[in-house]
């Protein structure tokens, strides 16, 4: 969903400011054609990465009307006649009623959902699988905010993420979910899809995040409705940001958990874990 940042256009920089995770994608894919991309759930990060592809088309799904816009904006020059930015649920039916496409992106899709279609996650891969023809790609997060994490770098990305969640949950927002990896995957077979491969990519988490995730937090305490907690959860912010920053600011980092990469392909119907729901109405054939 475009939730880590990278500086600059893809179609005007150079090859090595490619993310690693899409760099992965790219190594998976290796000398199939890219076709028709959906980008179902799209954002600053990926849509740059989609742009400099050797795409036939591409369509950019978001339900946020914002992030359409910062998504226009990203692919700038690169938006073709043939290219769209949509804005739309995936809860609803009609969206892209009887469309497939050959590759299709899911990044940060599964966890960052939770805020536009809360408690559908066990149905995204299964609302997503008639649209897929040939490939899937998932990016998605191994969960972080509950287990004990074993090191002190870890404990503070943590409590990072945990003050971040509460103040989202007391402001009014809500929260993402992450869900590791062997839970998309055990999802994809109950879709009806094959696993090909699975990477796992070890975060380092550096000063930007630190910033951006206590930022996040400062922007909820106008929806505390308490001014004493509020002022109390501000001084608990910054004195958090002191401690982090110079770890995040050193060689070592933050290290903490893991992104993951999943490459995945639609099985024959006949070998479905599960029949699809409206296989033949209200989506399109895979």
């Amino acid at each position: 969903m475009g939730r880590r940042l990278i500086e600059g256009l893809v179609m005007t920089t150079p090859k090595k400011t490619v993310s690693s995770l899409f760099r992965a994608i790219e190594s998976l894919q290796g000398e199939r054609p890219w076709g028709s991309f959906l980008d179902a759930g799209t954002g600053r990060n990926s849509l740059q990465w989609v742009c400099g592809l050797d795409t036939e088309r591409w369509t950019a799904v978001t339900a946020s009307p914002s992030m359409a816009k910062v998504a226009r904006e990203a692919a700038g020059k690169a938006l073709r006649d043939q290219d769209r930015v949509i804005v739309d649920n995936w809860m609803s039916d009609e969206l892209l009623y009887g469309e497939c496409f050959d590759t299709v992106l899911l990044d940060y899709f599964i966890g960052a959902i939770e805020g536009f279609a809360p408690y559908w996650q066990e149905r995204v891969l299964q609302r997503v699988r008639p649209h897929v023809k040939h490939r899937l790609y998932i990016v998605g997060t191994e969960p972080y905010v509950l287990d004990d994490p074993g090191t002190e770098a870890g404990r503070i990305v943590q409590r990072i993420g945990r003050l971040r969640d509460g103040c989202l949950l007391i402001g009014g927002g809500r929260p993402y979910r992450e869900y590791p990896a062997t839970w998309v995957q055990r999802q994809l077979g109950v879709a009806g899809f094959r696993v090909c491969e699975i990477r796992h990519f070890p975060i380092r988490y550096r000063e930007r995040f630190v910033n951006t995730q206590l930022d996040l937090c400062l922007r909820q305490l106008d929806g505390f409705n308490d001014d004493k907690l509020a002022a109390a959860m501000r001084e608990h912010v910054e004195a958090l940001r002191e401690q982090a920053l110079p770890l995040a600011r050193s060689e070592a980092g933050l290290p903490c958990g893991a992104d993951y990469v999943i490459a995945a392909e639609p099985l024959d119907k006949r070998h479905h874990a599960l029949a699809m729901e409206d296989d033949a109405g209200t989506h399109a054939s895979g």
